[in-house]
């Protein structure tokens, strides 16, 4: 992949994020997703790719855009996959709760887990921590191994958790290790990413959400040198088949970062729609001018960009539309 594709990639997050934006703290969150998703298909019509969406909104037959399997770009080399949350966070940005952002990520064609539609078990980890926490330890254990990795004692470890009655046992087992719970209630994608920046306050991510995510998230972990794993969690029969006809046959197997990002490279963009951790939300400056914020990242050169850009919406193509 040529390096100028991701100042292109980074295009398509600012825009969704400005059209999303526009829906903050007005209950509506359908809206702002249908809006984060239209400003996408549209921008990616003016990137230098073939791409193929493996994650994305649905099905052809659920989903008028970004559907998996559909082609975006000008159909002109690198071959890539393309990962798509067009909002992560839609019911935050209805209420304008924070760390809400819009969220592409690329690989070369055949390197990114074409993962379900489903529940996946994740664990996540920064930098530091890599490679010694697994779904196959104990959480105590794991908590143990992250307070080592970061010289911390393990009451000063934070684990960040999705707010889900699902999450019950999890949450006292990680209570009851000492450590301090910081509960979310949306937004893994942002929060695994969090972990690996240690300023950030939290050191390890675990629980249960969506398996698409959770490949996006190995994106952006393998951009900065943290970990992740994750295992499906197929709730019936109609789940499990849709793994084996993706070709996930082992529904026990831990999937490691190099399972769901295979090879050295992938590009990751990012843009805050809601105030975050780590981006600050759009501002509307004026009727005309708008300020986003994002990060735009490369595994293969392990290089980590911040870009903040100034919109003048009048000469935005389809800004108004």
């Amino acid at each position: 992949m040529e390096r100028e594709l991701a100042m292109e990639i980074v295009r398509v997050t600012e825009f969704a994020a400005l059209k999303s934006a526009r829906w903050m703290g007005r209950g509506q969150k359908n809206e702002a997703d249908g809006a984060a998703t239209e400003a996408m298909r549209r921008m990616f019509d003016t990137v230098s790719m073939d791409g193929t969406v493996v994650i994305g909104e649905g099905e052809m037959d659920e989903a008028p855009m970004l559907y998996i399997g559909e082609r975006l770009g000008l159909g002109v080399a690198p071959e890539v996959d393309v990962a798509v949350d067009p909002l992560e966070g839609t019911d935050i940005v209805a209420t304008g709760q924070p760390n809400a952002i819009t969220v592409v990520a690329v690989a070369p064609k055949g390197c990114l887990l074409h993962a379900p539609d489903m529940y996946m078990e994740k664990i996540a980890v920064g930098p530091k921590a890599k490679g010694k926490v697994s779904l196959g330890k104990s959480v105590r254990e794991n908590l143990e191994a992250v307070a080592e990795a970061n010289h911390k004692d393990i009451s000063d470890v934070v684990a960040v958790i999705l707010d889900r009655p699902r999450h019950e046992k999890l949450i006292a087992e990680v209570r009851d290790a000492g450590a301090r719970i910081k509960l979310i209630p949306a937004g893994d994608v942002a929060a695994a990413i969090h972990t690996a920046f240690p300023d950030r306050g939290v050191d390890i991510l675990f629980g249960s959400g969506g398996a698409p995510e959770g490949v996006l998230a190995a994106c952006a972990l393998k951009c900065l040198g943290g970990d992740i794993q994750g295992r499906l969690l197929p709730e019936d029969e109609a789940q499990r088949q849709r793994c084996i006809e993706m070709g996930i046959t082992d529904l026990n197997h831990i999937l490691t970062l190099d399972d769901m990002v295979r090879g050295d490279d992938a590009i990751f963009s990012a843009t805050g729609v809601t105030d975050g951790d780590i981006l600050d939300g759009v501002r509307m400056l004026s009727k005309t001018r708008a300020r986003t914020q994002s990060i735009v990242m490369r595994a293969k050169t392990g290089t980590v960009r911040f870009v903040e850009a100034y919109h003048n919406l009048q000469r935005k193509h389809g800004w108004e539309d």
